[in-house]
């Protein structure tokens, strides 16, 4: 069997069941029980920090402080 021939097989069956349980373990991993808090922390981690709401003002017009 050539060299090309054998990748091509290679890449054909093989890495596409590796790339298909990856693919499914990732799934699995991201949708696992319990891992609701955690997507949910991550999701608002943005706004922890707001105590107010924005100023009306543009950005543009801000002063440099």
């Amino acid at each position: 069997m050539e060299t090309y021939s054998f990748l091509r097989h290679i890449a054909d069956s093989w890495f596409l069941l590796a790339m298909t349980l990856g693919f499914l373990g990732l799934c699995l991993w991201a949708f696992r029980p319990g891992s609701r808090a955690e997507h949910q922390e991550i999701a608002t981690s943005i706004f922890r920090n707001d105590d107010r709401p924005a100023a009306d003002r543009p950005a543009h017009s801000r002063k440099e402080a």
